[in-house]
């Protein structure tokens, strides 16, 4: 795992990993050396190891001559080899490459590359996330926010507002982006796209809003501090990250009911909380009950249908992949207000998430019959 992903996921890996060591191996005998490494150091998760015993570790069998045999395969990786894979970035600026880029540059990179599934303004849509909700330190506050007694506002938890540390978005557009081409964008226009996301936040660098002119390099991107940074716990930074989430762990009093135990650990008896009113019968509009077969249209079949069916169907059958459904009259009547010549050519010559065509290679008049039969199909 790459260390700047780390660095936003440890704690809720090292809760799971906790939670899933503490019950492992049911019927165990627990003691506390039982949670140290061999070099005497407690699980840096606060959950168990389990000494191989009689070749079984707790309730699992091991095989024991697999500890004992050396193995001998592949070689040691060279200095440019570990250098070629170490492209991750800390939030002390390790891995940072020298760079520069603009608000407007980036602007124009995001219309051009990253538009098509975050959206305008990285507002997201289609199964992609969203790169911003508004300003980025008004978005913070709703992380404490709590769906209860009727309120349905939750927490905001987006890159500006959740996120503690700006590193992992600089190396996530790295390494990651544009989705269909990851490692396709230079130094520079990385940071001009990070200048942008930063930008639409409404966050600021040593006080300082970023305007379409500002240029962001590493020295100033190393400044930016995130509304949420001390949101986490333990404390990760610094060279006494791993001993401060060794000991946060190592406490139970932190999570849990500050105890250890494998049975018998609830006292009194369980309340049952039972599901309310299942069964939903206020559908509007109502379901219909008909089980009659669609009628067949006259004519015979609908010449665009079949080559619908095998290029355009995986994504306009379904609204999910922010295409016009077939069968949503509402949907393709606000497409066919630009008029039937602009829907042709937007489907010859492809529009935001579309590639031209569609991505096959069929004629134009195909691909016009194609856009005809899920015309008809949607009035």
């Amino acid at each position: 795992m790459f260390k700047s992903y780390r660095n936003l996921m440890l704690s809720a890996v090292a809760i799971a990993a906790a939670s899933t060591s503490l019950f492992a191996g049911s019927g165990a005998t627990y003691s506390d050396s039982s949670r140290t490494y061999a070099n005497g150091k407690k699980v840096i998760d606060g959950g168990t190891t389990y000494p191989v015993k009689n070749a079984k570790t707790s309730a699992y069998f091991v095989n024991e001559k697999a500890h004992k045999t050396s193995f001998k395969i592949g070689r040691p990786a060279t200095p440019d080899e570990i250098k070629a894979w170490d492209i991750d970035v800390m939030p002390d600026g390790t891995g940072l490459p020298e760079g520069k880029g603009t608000v407007e540059d980036g602007d124009a990179i995001y219309e051009e590359k990253c538009a098509a599934c975050h959206f305008d303004f990285g507002t997201g849509g289609a199964g992609y996330p969203a790169l911003q909700k508004g300003n980025a330190y008004e978005g913070h506050k709703s992380l404490t926010n709590q769906r209860v007694d009727g309120n349905d506002e939750g927490p905001i938890r987006v890159f500006g507002t959740y996120w503690p540390y700006a590193s992992t978005l600089w190396w996530y557009i790295k390494t990651g982006m544009p989705h269909p081409a990851p490692l396709s964008l230079t130094d520079d226009e990385v940071y001009a796209l990070c200048a942008y996301i930063i930008s639409i936040n409404e966050l600021k660098i040593d006080g300082e809003e970023l305007d379409d002119e500002y240029e962001l390099n590493r020295e100033k991107f190393l400044k930016l501090e995130m509304p949420n940074v001390n949101g986490f716990v333990p404390e990760i930074r610094g060279k006494n990250g791993l001993e401060n989430t060794r000991k946060y762990f190592n406490d139970f009093k932190n999570y849990g009911n500050g105890t250890r135990c494998m049975k018998n650990c609830f006292k009194g008896e369980p309340k049952l909380a039972r599901i309310q009113g299942v069964g939903i019968s206020d559908y509007q509009p109502p379901i219909s009950e008909k089980k009659d077969l669609p009628k067949k249209k006259a004519g015979g079949e609908h010449p665009g249908k079949k080559a619908y069916e095998a290029s355009c169907s995986v994504c306009h059958a379904t609204d999910a992949m922010g295409a016009p459904m077939v069968g949503n009259k509402k949907a393709w009547e606000a497409v066919l207000k630009k008029g039937i010549d602009k829907v042709y050519h937007n489907a010859i010559h492809g529009i935001n998430g579309m590639p031209p065509k569609g991505g096959t290679s069929l004629p134009d008049d195909k691909i016009k019959e194609i856009v005809d039969y899920m015309v008809s199909e949607s009035k």
